[in-house]
Parts: structure tokens; C-alpha cells; sequence
């Protein structure tokens, strides 16, 4: 799975707002200076956050933006969904449509499933967790995989 530019831009700008804006607004222009990113990309984002009702803009001589709700009630999927970013892994654009035409690819379930797994863990994700660093409770498993336990085995092949 790749994510296209909109959906990471969002994701690095709204957790820099989160950082910084807690006292004030923050220009898009502080953000994109921070984060490097086009201001010009970042005033479309924006546009999309605000219409969630996810920032709210400030105007003024110190305007900008501001979160609409506190870091830890914001979740990633919601800030991907603005940007209309999905997190399908297959080829299929629709449930009844197949991969291959009129049928399923024979790997549809896997891309499926993970595509799943995938939603619930930004689904789980505050903007706040983003900035304080993801609790391991909610991090992927860390035990060697089946692989890994087999390399010994491989290798004295």
C-alpha cells in the first residue's frame, strides 16, 4: 500500500498543529516551513480538514489554524477520510465488481484483510498518540514470524 501525497501531508501537518497550536493559531506558512511542504498543496488540504470540522480557521493578524477538537479525540482515519484517502489494497473499486472483471484475484482476500487491519489500527490512532509516540499495546506484534524462526533451518540447507 502506498499513500499518495494528500493523505501524508495531512497527517504530518495536522500533527504539527497539534504540537504547536495549543496556544495560538499557527499559519499554514509556520507549518509548511516546518514540515517542508508546498504551502500552496497544504491551502487545499486544508480547505478539506476544515470542512470535516476537523480545524478551524482564525483570522487576523495572528490567524491561522487551530484543531477543532482536542489531539486525543482526533483519529487518523478520520483525518485520511477528509482527504478522501482510502486504505483499499485491492484492484477491486467496488464489493460486487471483481478484481479480474467479473472475479475475484486469487489473493483478493489477503489485500482485503490487511486493508482492514490497517483501517482499524488508524482508527485506534489519536493525533495526540501520533505526537507523544504510539503506546506499544497498539503496536504490531514484535515476536519473530515464521520466517524469521525458520532461518536458522534455511541456512544450513
Amino acid at each position: 500500500m502506498e499513500l499518495n501525497t494528500k493523505a501524508r501531508y495531512a497527517v504530518m501537518a495536522m500533527a504539527d498543529l497539534a504540537k504547536f497550536g495549543a496556544v495560538s493559531a499557527v499559519p499554514l506558512s509556520a507549518i509548511a516551513q516546518r514540515q517542508n511542504l508546498s504551502l500552496a498543496y497544504l491551502e487545499q488540504i486544508f480547505l478539506r480538514l476544515r470542512r470535516a470540522g476537523l480545524v478551524a480557521s482564525a483570522r487576523g493578524r495572528s490567524g491561522g489554524y487551530v484543531l477543532a477538537r482536542p489531539a486525543d479525540a482526533i483519529h487518523i482515519d478520520e483525518i485520511m477520510k477528509a482527504v478522501e484517502e482510502e486504505t483499499r489494497l485491492t484492484r477491486c473499486l467496488d464489493a460486487e465488481i471483481g478484481c479480474l472483471n467479473e472475479r475475484r484475484c486469487l489473493t483478493h482476500g489477503l489485500w482485503h484483510a490487511l486493508g482492514a487491519h490497517i483501517l482499524a489500527f488508524l482508527s485506534n490512532v489519536s493525533l495526540q498518540e501520533v505526537i507523544d509516540g504510539i503506546p506499544v499495546g497498539k503496536l504490531a506484534d514484535e515476536r519473530p514470524t515464521a520466517t524469521q524462526q525458520r532461518e536458522p533451518e534455511l541456512m544450513a540447507r
